[in-house]
């Protein structure tokens, strides 16, 4: 719109303010996050693409092929020099592919002279081999009896690999100078690294499903399909002010069927199984159909990683389930398309939040207990 004024200096001086005005907010929005790049891997473009939509940025240009035999290309087809990039690439798929992919796009951007690599890596991946178990056993009954078969020793594993570490050890030989990263199998993995880690916890986007999306939350109970996640499910009973139980698994023989001990009330409650992953989904039908037995009214199961490998699908259409809640740390439209009890949190933004609050400097311990919006 052009300035209209009888007086020439008065109409300049107005024209002045204006281009002022212009060149303040454009220097106040690139001020918001300068020397930023986000690449996304193939594992998930859509996650990766709403964290750039959520910071007002563009998504960084990369391309990646494969060889006629298979190796990995990879092409950063923009200037990182003096950046801070950040890699956004999960867990999911093929793995081994999109791990070697990110390692590969890591050292691109170390080499081409970035001020910083941080590696956003929703699901990790190998998360669950962290230690050497004791038993050896798995919740997939097939794949137990073909090991049976094969005179497997099912008592001790002291020659398995603490594939963990080893992923931790690549990605700081790669280049990275930072992960963050959601719901680790075990916090401990935190410690096989020697640079900085941030956990992001999907909690309080739970939480906040639960209370939009189950009217009858207060008279609900968290239940924990294993031992190992009473933790996990205390801190969520603990907020929503319920009570909890978990179920306890025995394992005899590994081609035997788990006894479910279940240790608490559930009659005429409404049960939520929450846990951090599930593949197969042996456990958590199993968990529900004890559930069910012991009087719960619903059952919900709220999964912060969905990987449904193998028969998981089947399982869960042919399950007892009200809902089986993920998020999508791991592209879910083909499984929620083939299963309509499957549903999804979308916790982009708390990915988005994380990046912004590095790259400012800001602390990033709010998102432990609060979703960013």
């Amino acid at each position: 719109m052009p300035v209209r004024s009888a007086n020439p200096i008065r109409a300049r001086s107005l024209i002045r303010d204006n281009l002022e005005k212009q060149a303040g907010s454009l220097n106040l929005i690139h001020s918001r996050m300068p020397n930023i790049k986000v690449f996304s891997g193939t594992s998930h473009p859509d996650l990766a693409q709403r964290i750039v939509d959520r910071l007002g940025i563009d998504l960084g240009k990369v391309v990646t092929k494969k060889f006629s035999n298979l190796e990995t290309c990879v092409e950063i087809g923009e200037s990182v020099r003096g950046e801070d990039v950040y890699i956004v690439q999960s867990g999911s798929g093929e793995i081994n592919d999109n791990l070697m992919e990110l390692l590969i796009m890591i050292n691109a951007c170390k080499i081409a002279s970035a001020s910083r690599v941080t590696a956003v890596i929703p699901c990790f991946p190998y998360a669950r081999q962290d230690k050497k178990d004791k038993l050896a056993g798995g919740e997939d009954k097939e794949e137990n009896k073909k090991l049976a078969k094969k005179n497997y020793d099912w008592k001790f594993r002291s020659r398995a690999p603490i594939s963990a570490k080893l992923v931790a050890n690549m990605l700081s030989v790669a280049g990275a100078d930072h992960i963050i990263t959601m719901d680790l199998h075990a916090s401990q993995i935190q410690g096989f690294f020697d640079i900085p880690v941030d956990n992001l916890y999907a909690e309080p986007a739970v939480l906040k499903w639960i209370k939009e999306n189950i009217p009858e939350w207060k008279n609900s109970i968290i239940v924990s399909p294993d031992a190992g996640g009473a933790k996990r499910v205390t801190s969520i009973a603990d907020r929503l002010n319920v009570e909890f139980a978990l179920i306890h698994k025995e394992r005899k023989k590994a081609n035997e069927v788990a006894s479910m001990v279940l240790v608490g009330d559930v009659k005429d409650k409404i049960a939520i199984l929450v846990d951090d992953m599930a593949d197969t989904c042996g456990t958590i039908v199993h968990a529900a159909d004890r559930l069910v037995e012991a009087g719960a009214t619903k059952v919900y199961a709220i999964l912060t990683h969905g990987i449904f490998s193998g028969p998981a699908i089947s399982r869960i259409n042919n399950a007892c389930f009200e809902a089986v809640v993920v998020t999508n740390t791991i592209p879910q439209d083909g499984h929620m398309r083939d299963c309509p009890k499957i549903q999804c949190i979308d916790v982009s933004m708390m990915f988005a939040e994380a990046v912004r609050r590095t790259h400012n400097g800001e602390s990033v311990s709010y998102l432990f207990s609060n979703v960013p919006y």
